[in-house]
């Protein structure tokens, strides 16, 4: 049964980048791929290892630097070929909203990032939102709901604020409305808890545009969600 709330937006942010998306490891992998290996590398600092990995990226055809961060993102889960295509439409293309696959679009938001400070540009400029909600219900029984799916209830109030015939709600339109909602996690990139009082709870929200954009026109609405159903035989 769905379950009546009310949401506030507190603050709302266009962003091209997420700080410290990209850690030592990873600028450690993508240059072993360029033929700079660890030993070389005489105990860089990350932030050492990030310019050394930007310099190295430059030094390559654009397409060759997408394939090496797409080789990375995607390890042996789809084939070289692939890679490869890929790697020739990622100038062109918003692959950080267009790759079929969601739970590739964090990765791929951060891998434009970082192509585009290795070429000062070249690469579409990645966008992505970041905010902050309060939601608040009259009923303090009404949140146990978050306890048993956050990310599929939320997407669901969420979805309360945009149009119906948002990206979101006609892409999703099944799982906002079923049972399960597998692909919640792979919309809200990070979902940060700020704040829970018996009243009300707050979150930062990191997303694309794509889905959530439409919401920096909104101030508060009120919102319906509903939990998951747990499948038989997983139930805690």
């Amino acid at each position: 049964m769905n379950k009546e709330f009310n949401v506030e937006i507190l603050s709302f942010l266009r962003i091209s980048e997420i700080e410290n998306a990209w850690i030592a490891d990873d600028y450690k992998a993508l240059l072993s791929m360029m033929d700079i290996h660890e030993d070389e590398l005489g105990g860089m600092s990350e932030s050492e290892l990030k310019e050394m990995c930007l310099m190295s990226l430059n030094d390559f055809e654009h397409h060759e630097s997408a394939k090496f961060l797409l080789t990375h993102i995607f390890k042996d889960e789809i084939t070289e070929g692939k890679i490869d295509q890929l790697s020739h439409q990622m100038i062109e293309n918003k692959l950080w909203e267009e790759h079929a696959d969601s739970a590739y679009h964090f990765s791929l938001f951060n891998a434009y990032g970082l192509l585009r400070k290795a070429y000062n540009g070249i690469f579409k400029e990645p966008t992505g939102v970041k905010f902050t909600v309060k939601i608040t219900a009259n009923k303090i029984d009404l949140f146990e709901i978050f306890d048993s799916s956050l990310h599929a209830v939320i997407v669901r109030l969420l979805a309360n604020g945009l149009n119906e015939d948002a990206i979101l709600n006609r892409l999703y339109e099944e799982q906002l409305k079923g049972d399960s909602f597998p692909d919640a996690e792979n919309i809200l990139w990070i979902l940060k808890e700020l704040s829970i009082t018996e009243e009300e709870r707050q979150y930062e929200i990191t997303s694309s545009d794509l889905w959530f954009g439409e919401l920096e026109e909104r101030v508060r609405f009120g919102a319906k969600s509903h939990a998951d159903v747990a499948e038989e035989g997983n139930e805690d």
